[in-house]
């Protein structure tokens, strides 16, 4: 479902009504240190802050996706030089957190202008490239976009369709 050009956007709307940023319920960012540690924080503030919201069964599924575009941004979008031993740089990478009634999506802002592409890799048994196939298989939608303004880079985001509550 990761696409760029004008249909970037479109499976946030998918059968949905359109996202309106000051109607969410809830909402959760944090910045990332530019340093491969920095997933084990995105998870914990992942998981801390979905414990917080009724999620429902979807708990997993979010947390995995966040671990692997974390993971994404640090590796593909943050430059050698700033990531690693040398990367107190923080702010480079930021989690997202957004939940409306009956989705939530997760967004990974990073300073790259690369479009994310997913690998094509038959050998699942390689110990890397399956991240954006695990986005695409645990969540509802994907896509990315670039950023404009001040801020430099991009966004690659995730959606979660959530079971209303009640």
């Amino acid at each position: 479902m990761g696409t760029n050009g004008s249909t970037m956007l479109k499976p946030l709307r998918q059968g949905l009504p359109p996202l309106d940023p000051t109607a969410a319920s809830d909402a959760a960012s944090c910045a990332l240190p530019a340093r491969y540690e920095a997933v084990g924080e995105a998870r914990r503030f992942t998981r801390d802050t979905l414990g917080k919201w009724d999620v429902g069964d979807r708990f997993d599924d979010i947390c995995l996706v966040v671990s692997e575009l974390v993971t994404n941004a640090l590796r593909h979008a943050v430059p050698a030089d700033q990531c690693g031993r040398c990367g107190e740089h923080s702010g480079s990478v930021r989690l997202h957190l957004v939940r409306w009634t009956e989705r939530l999506v997760c967004a990974v802002r990073d300073p790259s202008h690369e479009t994310p592409v997913p690998r094509d890799s038959d050998d699942f048994s390689a110990e890397s490239g399956r991240g954006l196939f695990l986005v695409d298989s645990f969540a509802d939608g994907w896509g990315w976009h670039p950023l404009a303004g001040t801020l430099d880079g991009k966004v690659v985001w995730a959606m979660f369709r959530l079971a209303p509550a009640g």
